[in-house]
């Protein structure tokens, strides 16, 4: 593993404590050999290998409360770190000519591998600044318009559309019911369902209700692996059900919810579960990037193989399928 790999985080997630402690141990001891010139390469080649191995240990059999937790990590890649690390000639597109700009929804056109596409992503900020514009990823309903105004202008265009999903959910305020929220979610949903053109998604964080659903709907979804997709957080589902989110209500709602990757590809929600590194994204954002450009460029070629029509087919069969749990 590399020295990056294993670099004591500034952010500690609380059931990675034990490898947090020993990433800060082989800090030390690298740091002590550096200014001392002792050799103690053999120490921490297998300080490496214990933190290899109680890495693997905890992702294998990580709750779906922790899940949770890896999804919200501080240092886990954005959707705006993927689009600079392989969209090329990204050209972003602002407002929804209705209201205003809304920062929480990033869109424009650029290129995945050989494909030329249009990309809307939610963008949650990157500092504490940028996550107040960006209503920590929460959607208005100027956002949901400027989104499908995009996508018209694909299918004008005739390109394919790329979606990365990463929010808890569309924004819950007096001004966003007002200005027709649910409203702009719902065409969203009928107009996305009818567009001529490839969609694919990928929740690459959180998949909040009808905030991921605004802009989720596609021919080929995907979830990355530490990922969660549900009609719900586990917080509001646990005050709903037993009317506190403490830890144990909120690991029992995670359990319930059937929100992680393996859950949503068993259900049909979506269709692959694109693998991260070990010990998640932010551990080697360069990797994970690597593998949703791959996915993605894998899907539209697939997807642009078909006749529109055809295609439009497919994507209302595979919408009437969700859902699905016996019969016909």
């Amino acid at each position: 593993m590399s020295t990056a790999s294993t670099a004591s985080p500034a952010f500690e997630l609380e059931f990675e404590r034990p490898l947090t402690a020993l990433e800060r141990q082989i800090a030390q001891l690298e740091a002590q050999s550096d200014t001392e010139g002792y050799d103690i390469s053999a120490e921490v080649r297998q300080l490496r290998a214990n933190h290899t191995a109680m890495l693997k240990k905890i992702y294998a059999s990580i709750s779906p409360a922790n899940v949770v937790k890896v999804a919200r990590a501080p240092g886990r890649p954005q959707a705006i770190d993927y689009i600079r690390s392989f969209v090329k000639d990204f050209c972003e597109l602002h407002g929804d000519r209705h209201f205003g700009d809304d920062r929480a929804i990033i869109s424009g056109f650029g290129r995945v591998g050989p494909h030329k596409c249009m990309v809307i992503a939610t963008h949650k900020g990157k500092d504490t600044r940028e996550r107040i514009a960006c209503n920590f990823g929460c959607a208005h309903p100027e956002g949901y318009r400027k989104a499908l105004l995009k996508m018209k202008l694909a299918e004008k265009f005739n390109l394919p559309i790329v979606s990365f999903i990463d929010t808890p959910g569309a924004y819950p305020g007096v001004g966003a019911e007002e200005r027709g929220q649910a409203e702009a979610i719902a065409v969203n949903l009928r107009e996305m369902s009818r567009l001529r053109v490839p969609i694919v998604s990928v929740v690459i964080g959180e998949g909040g209700s009808g905030g991921a659903l605004g802009i989720g709907v596609a021919d080929k979804a995907a979830m990355m692996q530490y990922a969660w997709y549900s009609v719900i957080s586990p917080e509001g589902c646990a005050a709903i059900l037993w009317k506190a989110a403490d830890p144990v209500s909120v690991a029992k709602a995670a359990e319930a919810l059937k929100l992680t990757a393996q859950d949503n590809l068993k259900l049909g929600t979506v269709d692959h579960i694109i693998d991260e590194p070990l010990g998640g994204a932010h551990r080697n954002p360069a990797t994970a990037s690597d593998k949703i450009e791959k996915w993605i460029t894998t899907a539209l070629r697939d997807l642009k193989r078909f006749k529109v029509d055809n295609l439009i087919a497919k994507r209302y069969q595979r919408l009437r399928k969700l859902g699905q749990v016996g019969g016909e």
